[in-house]
């Protein structure tokens, strides 16, 4: 979000505008934000660090499990409540992440059978 000036052909004396910033746990959000600050010659105001990224690393046992059985790990462009947890979390379900918090959103019957099936063979045999 940008807000500048009164009128258009006055020059702004002052521009608000508002970056949204999420974190992919390579820093926490403390981090990000003092390196925001240190990168620009604007005041800086958060609105909150409070909601953080949540990940497992990549030599976790469900992160290897999944990765033998050709699961493709990424960043989620969402949030959730997962955010809040205070212990290692994965985000993982059936359909096209693209597609979620949309006005058309939807999820395929058949991507809830692969959904189930992957589970199963996700969690089969783990030992954590």
């Amino acid at each position: 979000m940008i807000s500048a000036g009164t009128q258009h052909n006055v020059v702004p004396d002052r521009c608000d505008f508002v970056v949204d910033v999420r974190p992919n746990g390579m820093y926490s959000n403390p981090e990000l934000l003092e390196l925001i600050k240190a990168s620009v010659s604007c005041e800086v105001k958060e609105r909150s660090t409070r909601i953080g990224s949540s990940h497992l690393p990549m030599e976790h046992p469900v992160v290897v499990r999944g990765l033998s059985l050709g699961l493709r790990p990424f960043g989620s462009p969402t949030t959730s409540n997962q955010a809040l947890c205070p212990f290692p979390t994965i985000k993982i379900g059936p359909g096209d992440s693209a597609r979620s918090h949309g006005p058309d959103e939807f999820i395929g019957l058949d991507e809830i059978s692969d959904g189930v099936k992957t589970y199963i063979s996700l969690l089969d045999g783990l030992e954590l």
